[in-house]
């Protein structure tokens, strides 16, 4: 690998610690992957994400054709991998992330088939929304196996253009953004407001509705 290589590989692993720190990449679960240019950098299949090293990585195209992979012959590239290009190839995104946050897998099971909340300063955090606003996100039904969500990704990012993620039911998030900063605070700025919205309905406040008295 060259020097931007290596800074990418480090970067993604180093990320991949702080979201199994976050507990949101535990159990090999998960992952991140990042383009910079005309390269995808993506991690390998069913690995501890919190033990990845640089050299572990797969380096593929936009087209996704594998251009460098690990020594190990045993890794086998992200089963995420064709849902992360959903996000390069329909959003530009510079990064995308694979969360399999408890806030959101649970936020999936109260809402019908796009979570909404409104009035939240944390929205703030998500490019182009406002905390006038309304705050949404797809819900899709999970799969037997990942790459089996691609389509029904696809088709809920084409629903809701103005999103900058995808929930998967009784699954977990995937997240992205046109840099790998923007994804990781897309990623944290999501989790606050679902993990949020879960607290409101226990205490009979409907997320989805501005306070009273709100001109």
């Amino acid at each position: 690998m060259g020097t931007d290589d290596t800074a990418t590989a480090a970067l993604i692993c180093e990320l991949c610690r702080q979201f199994y720190d976050q507990g949101w990449v535990s159990g090999t679960g998960g992952g991140i992957s990042i383009r910079s240019g005309e390269r995808v950098y993506l991690a390998p299949s069913g690995v501890p994400k919190e033990r990845i090293q640089p050299n572990d990585l797969f380096v593929l195209n936009r087209d996704g054709d594998i251009l460098e992979r690990p020594a190990n012959e045993s890794l086998k590239p992200s089963e995420c991998q064709s849902l992360f290009f959903n996000a390069y190839t329909k959003r530009d995104a510079g990064a995308v992330l694979h969360s399999h946050s408890l806030n959101a897998m649970l936020v999936t099971l109260l809402f019908d088939d796009v979570f909404r909340v409104t009035h939240l300063e944390m929205m703030k955090g998500i490019t182009g929304v406002g905390y006038h606003d309304i705050c949404e996100v797809p819900i899709i039904n999970n799969t037997a196996y990942e790459s089996q969500l691609t389509e029904s990704m696809a088709a809920a990012m084409e629903a809701y253009p103005n999103a900058h993620a995808v929930l998967v039911r009784r699954h977990g998030i995937y997240v992205w953004g046109k840099t790998w900063k923007e994804a990781k605070k897309h990623a944290e700025c999501y989790d606050y407001l679902f993990g949020a919205a879960i607290e409101m309905k226990k205490m009979g406040i409907d997320p989805t509705l501005p306070p009273e008295g709100t001109v």
